[in-house]
């Protein structure tokens, strides 16, 4: 039998196959599942049980089932801060599965230290995992790597040099913003305009208008909620105007694309996950379709990778121990995920690079993968394939 279809008759069969067993692995899940970045929240929670499911139907870790102990964090920083909290309060739990979002990992950063936890995080802040926090391990590559695929791409491959970046104003749009300026300026360009908003901003008219204005040939943008990434490019296509656009992965979330509708189609982002780039991420986002009745993107794929991973360190461990836990994660070399390879360094990053992808008409297609060489992640080069 196929390895994958044995996993899903598993899936049917181990309903009550845990009956009596040892008390579970609990795993906790700090994620958004009200308030506005809850589509986000969804395909996070939803891509950990794929991940979990899949693990379990396979026989568990160590002889014991893992469990999922999920709290929302009503997508605000306190309520990052109160779900973590809840979590620690609690007692039990062997790993945690972070927010996505950079201010709120900022804002539990703390008490991932003070309490000694291994915490994945798709957060991608660059300095997140620079900040002497060794308990934080990110299955998603840093903006650092976003913003020089982006120029690189935009620069050396469409070749244009007039460049104006907008950008969301809290950590991961002010970190992706400047990590971009700096690869542009390496690259011997400064960018014509540069402008920041607030999250949730519900007409960017005075954006757009300055955009016209800016002579730009390339718009750049870090944008945090998928919803602003709708509203600017449907004002943009209303206003007539129209510029290359290269994005970070928000521009091609799957809420942002189903929002904008054809206002996006044509705009090129590199991306950590991609749907079809190869036979891994196929076979994932096949399982997930059907058991979530969607296509996945990267707001569930990093934590299907992270979950993955966390097992994986607790099995090469043989222990649930954080610091044993936590020296394996460090350990994880070459292991293929549907993000990516994975060679964690010693700040806790896993992934090295990004895809290019363009949206044409709707669907997203490979064009390109930039990654770096060398553990440190250094001396970034582009490659053909993934």
């Amino acid at each position: 039998m196929d390895k994958r279809v044995a996993v899903l008759v598993g899936l049917v069969l181990c309903g009550g196959a845990w009956a009596g067993a040892p008390e579970p692995i609990r795993i906790g899940v700090v994620a958004s599942t009200t308030g506005p970045q809850a589509d986000g929240g969804v395909y996070t929670v939803n891509g950990a049980r794929l991940a979990l499911d899949e693990i379990n139907a396979a026989g568990g870790v160590l002889g014991r089932p893992l469990k999922l102990v999920v709290e929302d964090n009503q997508s605000t920083n306190p309520g990052a801060v109160l779900a973590f909290n809840k979590l620690m309060s609690d007692g039990g739990i062997a790993a945690v599965l972070g927010p996505i979002r950079s201010t709120e990992t900022q804002a539990i950063s703390p008490a991932i230290a003070k309490f000694g936890i291994p915490t994945m995080i798709g957060a991608t802040d660059t300095r997140l995992t620079h900040a002497n926090n060794p308990w934080l391990f990110r299955t998603r590559p840093h903006n650092g790597y976003a913003a020089w695929a982006m120029a690189e791409f935009g620069v050396n491959v469409l070749k244009h040099r007039k460049w104006a970046i907008v950008h969301s104003t809290d950590a991961f749009g002010a970190d992706g913003a400047q990590a971009l300026t700096d690869s542009l300026r390496a690259l011997g360009v400064t960018p014509v305009f540069k402008q920041g908003f607030t999250n949730n901003t519900q007409d960017f008219t005075a954006v757009a208008l300055a955009l016209r204005k800016s002579d730009a040939q390339v718009l750049a943008t870090f944008i945090t909620m998928q919803t602003d990434v709708a509203i600017l490019a449907k004002q943009m296509r209303q206003m007539g105007i129209s510029m290359l656009w290269v994005g970070s992965p928000s521009v091609a979330g799957v809420s942002a694309m189903q929002l904008a509708g054809e206002a996006l189609h044509g705009t090129w982002v590199a991306l950590d996950f991609v749907p079809d780039a190869d036979e891994v991420t196929r076979a994932f986002t096949t399982r997930y379709r059907s058991r979530h009745g969607s296509d996945p993107d990267f707001f569930a794929s990093w934590a299907y990778d992270a979950i993955q991973i966390v097992a994986q360190a607790m099995r090469t461990s043989n222990s649930t121990h954080p610091d044993a836990v936590r020296n394996a994660i460090l350990g994880v070399k070459g292991y293929q995920g549907v993000e990516g390879q994975y060679a964690f360094d010693r700040n806790g990053d896993g992934l090295h690079g990004y895809s290019v992808v363009r949206n044409e008409s709707g669907r997203l297609v490979f064009v390109q993968r930039l990654t770096a060489t060398g553990s440190g992640g250094d001396a970034p080069v582009a490659t053909s394939g993934r």
